[in-house]
């Protein structure tokens, strides 16, 4: 991948949402809502404060994190669908 965040920003691949229940009962494209689940791909060299020093990221690549519903912004890369969101937009990481 040929792209690099910016500052507190990380670069995120959302999981695929599971397209069965439990029951075995498949779930059509149209009633799945977009996973609030993914891996983070690439991270920023972190935060810069007001006396200007940079404060690191918490999260680092390879991490699974939760972040909000409506978080980031969506980009196209080489075909792929990846989240450009600030690290503040990140909820858990799954450890």
């Amino acid at each position: 991948m040929n792209i690099r965040p910016l500052h507190d920003r990380v670069i995120v691949r959302r999981k695929e949402e599971e397209r069965t229940t439990a029951g075995g009962i498949v779930i059509p494209d149209s009633a799945t809502e977009k996973p609030s689940m993914g891996e983070i791909l690439a991270t920023g060299h972190g935060k810069v404060t007001d006396s200007g020093d940079v404060r690191a990221l918490d999260v680092k690549t390879g991490d699974t994190d939760y972040f909000g519903k409506y978080s980031g912004t969506e980009i196209k890369v080489d075909g792929e669908e990846l989240l450009i969101m600030r690290e503040d937009d990140i909820i858990a990481v799954v450890e």
